[in-house]
This record gives structure tokens, C-alpha cells and sequence, in this order.
């Protein structure tokens, strides 16, 4: 998949395409039916993705607390198993938020691309405040003899999938109910770091990863598996939350993942966590031999769930 960062560069970006457009954060359900409604409407045409980093709403809110299902790697790497040919991945940044719903229709879909088709949900809205709607995008479009296809959301029975169910599910502590709607289990991805080694005292070493700009979900201890880079799948135990018996909460949250039946160097490796099951919530101990034994009933019990 060919990756564009730079609209007014696009030299050997396939011209005529259909083109979705959006933030696309999660890759979920309801963004592969989107693409899968563009296919439909456009066979023939190289598949592409127009989409926005940082998210939008960083930009115009960073004091949000992180709210990210993914980073950009990552979701580039979902809409390439897709068969996306080809992501046009746009700065959002004070210039382009300037840019008026005209100026990104005619220069970048347009001028830049000759997109053919393009698709985006129905309540998708774009330019400067937000000027510019599905009614306009259409029209102006369609006075280029290209095409829109409106796709309204997929919904189940609780309604709309969305970027913003998935993450009120993962904060709530439901990792299942969010892997329904994902499509896959949510997943932390990162470098190894190295920790103060307490779990290795305790006879649980751990591979410490930083969430960096991602969701914190529900703080408490989950049964994971984990990806190491070179493929295998390995089962384990995971923490997130701020371990308050050690040090009363007093740090950011991190992410501390114990490999069953593993003992190999991790440090500086990449690491794919994805997140099974909520066991508990995060509590403070009384001592570190409460704790050593909570964390033994923890991996049992994760074992179980893994089978």
C-alpha cells in the first residue's frame, strides 16, 4: 500500500480512484462496510483512503484527555489488510484547518487526485467550522462528473457502530463487547521499556509498554494475548492503571504485561497486546505479599479464560 503525506505532492497516486474519506480510528466494523459500499459503487477503481493526522479533534482540543483506538502505523497497517491500495494521510494542522469546503473538494479531490468516486458517511462534514456537508460535497462532485456515496452507519441492535461506542465500551471495561464491533480484539502496540523490575521481585516479571496518545481503558487487570515480532502468539496477564499499593497512584498510567511460560529478553522489542477479558478493577493492597498473591489468583484466572 502506498502511503501520500503531502497532497500537493501525489506523483504515482492512481488517478480516477474511489476514495473514502474520514479518520478511520479503530478500523472498525462500520468503517470496512463503508469501504465495502465504495467498492460496490466504483468496482473498477483503485480503492484509496483520505484521511487526517493528528485526529481533528487533538488539534482543536489537546487538552482532551488521549482518546486514540490506534496509532497511525496501525491504522494504516488495518486499511492495507483491506486491500486499501493506496491512504492520501493529510497534516491537519492551522493551515489546512482553515482550508473552506470548496478549497478541499477543488484542489485536493479535484485538482490533486481526480477522484471518481467517493464515499463518507452521512453525517461526515468538512472545512473551515465545518462548513462544507454531504449536500455540498455531492454537488460540487458531481459538477466534476465524479460521484458521492452516502453510506449511513452499520448498526446492530444497541445502534450505530462508531469510534466513540468502542471507546465508551473500552473505558467501561468491556473489551468483548468492543471486539464485536471492532471486528478483532483491541490492542496496545509498542516498544518495550524498562520498569523498576518490582515484578520480577514478585516472581511476575513484566514487559512495560506506554499507552503514548492512546485510550486508557477501564484500569484494572485483563487476560491478553500477545504478538511477539516474530509471530508467535503468547498468552498472559496484563495491567493498566497507576499501582497504587506501590507508589499510592501517584504516576501515569502504564501498561505492565506478564508472559506465561516465557522467560527471553524483551527490552526494546515490539510488543502487540490485545485485550481479552477485564478480570478486575485496579485496588490498592495491603503490602506487597497481598499483592504477590493476588497477582498468582490473577494469572490462574487468565489461563482459565484463554483456555
Amino acid at each position: 500500500m502506498k502511503l501520500f503525506t503531502d497532497w500537493r505532492h501525489l506523483s504515482g497516486a492512481p488517478q480516477h480512484a474511489a476514495i473514502a474519506l474520514g479518520n478511520f480510528d479503530g478500523v472498525h466494523r462500520g468503517h470496512v462496510y463503508l469501504l465495502e459500499q465504495l467498492r460496490k459503487a466504483c468496482p473498477d477503481c483503485p480503492l484509496g483512503v483520505l484521511t487526517f493526522e493528528p485526529h481533528p479533534r487533538v488539534f482543536f482540543r489537546p487538552q482532551d484527555p488521549n482518546f486514540r483506538l490506534m496509532g497511525a502505523e496501525e491504522r494504516l497497517n488495518a486499511l492495507s489488510n483491506l486491500g486499501v491500495e493506496f491512504v492520501v494521510q493529510i497534516p491537519f494542522d492551522e493551515p489546512f484547518s482553515q482550508f473552506s469546503a470548496e478549497t478541499f473538494v477543488n484542489e485536493i479531490l479535484i485538482g490533486a487526485l481526480e477522484v471518481k468516486q467517493v464515499a463518507c458517511g452521512a453525517d461526515f462534514a468538512f472545512g473551515h467550522r465545518r462548513q462544507g456537508d454531504v449536500a455540498f460535497l455531492e454537488n460540487t462532485l458531481k459538477a466534476h462528473g465524479a460521484g458521492l456515496t452516502v453510506v449511513s452507519p452499520l448498526s446492530d441492535s444497541n445502534g450505530p457502530i462508531s469510534s466513540s461506542r468502542i471507546r465508551r465500551l473500552l473505558q467501561e471495561g468491556y473489551p468483548e463487547q468492543a471486539a464485536v464491533l471492532l471486528g478483532r480484539h483491541w490492542s496496545v502496540r509498542g516498544i518495550v521499556e524498562k520498569g523498576n523490575q518490582l515484578g520480577r521481585l514478585l516472581g511476575f516479571p513484566t514487559a512495560n509498554i506506554a499507552l503514548r496518545s492512546l485510550l486508557e481503558p477501564a484500569r484494572g487487570v485483563y487476560a491478553v494475548r500477545v504478538r511477539h515480532p516474530d509471530g508467535r502468539v503468547i498468552k498472559g496477564v496484563a495491567n493498566i492503571g497507576r499501582r497504587p499499593t506501590i507508589n499510592d497512584g501517584n504516576e501515569e498510567s502504564r501498561l505492565e504485561v506478564h508472559l506465561f511460560d516465557f522467560d527471553e529478553d524483551l527490552y526494546g522489542k515490539i510488543l502487540e497486546v490485545s485485550f481479552i477479558a477485564l478480570l478486575r478493577e485496579e485496588k490498592r493492597f495491603n503490602g506487597l505479599d497481598a499483592l504477590k498473591a493476588q497477582i498468582a489468583k490473577d494469572a490462574t484466572q487468565a489461563r482459565e479464560i484463554l483456555g
